[in-house]
Order: structure tokens, then C-alpha cells, then sequence
């Protein structure tokens, strides 16, 4: 059993995709459009939203995520959920915690923990938040 995310943009999904792409390596597995989905869900969701993502997984290090535009709403909420990448370094750990905090908001700076050589807190642009951090090995 696996527990695996499913973020929703509420129309902004393709933003999203493209800028995990460029910020943290984000690989799209795959992405269906909502106009190439039955025509009766299209004719249920708000007006210009053929063109938005119905489905999509992306690939973050080894973690497939789904993400849709569900129902092209414009008002993604992400309260009560954190995705947390787990660095290899402090060095991966600051480029990622950098490059998601670009237009977003830090909520943590980036430093060193108790628990991790490097850990922070973060919402993206899109108000998703993130964790990221890199662990101590145990002594």
C-alpha cells in the first residue's frame, strides 16, 4: 500500500506543471486535457476549460503526483497538507528550498535543525506548501 498526492489548481494546473519542471525536476508522466475527455464532463465545467489539465502525473525524484485543475473553480486552496522533499544534501536542499520559494512565501528559512542538517518551510506561488529538508544520520 502507498499513500500518493493528488493536488488541485482550480485552472492553474498548467502553471503548476511547468513550474515544477523548471524549480525541482518535476518529469511529466502523463496529462490529459479536459476536452479530450468524454463531452459530457466538459459540458459540466466552467466555460473555457477544454484546454485545462482533467489529469495529470508528474514525477518528483522517485514520487508520481497527480494534479488536476479540477473543477477550474480559481480558488485552490491547499490548508492541512505539506509535501515535504527529501534533499540528499544541504546543497540539493537549498537549490530546491530556493528555487519553490521564488514567488512564494518563506514561512521557515532554510537552516539547521535538531532533527536535520537542513530543513524549512515554504508555500510555492500557488500556496501549496512544502517541507524540505535533509535528515541527520543517526550517530
Amino acid at each position: 500500500m502507498n499513500i500518493q498526492p493528488y493536488v488541485y489548481f482550480e485552472g492553474r494546473a498548467g502553471e503548476a506543471i511547468e513550474f515544477y519542471q523548471k524549480a525541482i525536476g518535476a518529469k511529466v508522466e502523463m496529462m490529459m486535457l479536459f476536452k479530450e475527455g468524454p463531452p459530457e464532463m466538459l459540458s459540466q465545467m466552467a466555460p473555457g476549460s477544454a484546454d485545462k489539465v482533467m489529469h495529470a502525473c508528474i514525477k518528483i525524484g522517485d514520487t508520481p503526483v497527480f494534479i488536476s485543475d479540477g473543477r477550474c473553480g480559481g480558488g485552490a486552496t491547499f490548508s492541512g497538507v505539506t509535501l515535504t522533499l527529501n534533499a540528499d544534501s544541504d546543497a540539493e536542499a537549498g537549490k530546491l528550498y530556493s528555487a519553490l520559494a521564488n514567488g512564494g512565501h518563506e514561512q521557515m528559512p532554510l537552516a539547521e535543525t535538531f532533527f536535520a542538517s537542513s530543513f524549512g518551510m515554504l508555500a510555492d506561488k500557488f500556496g501549496v506548501s512544502w517541507m524540505v529538508l535533509v535528515q541527520k544520520k543517526p550517530n
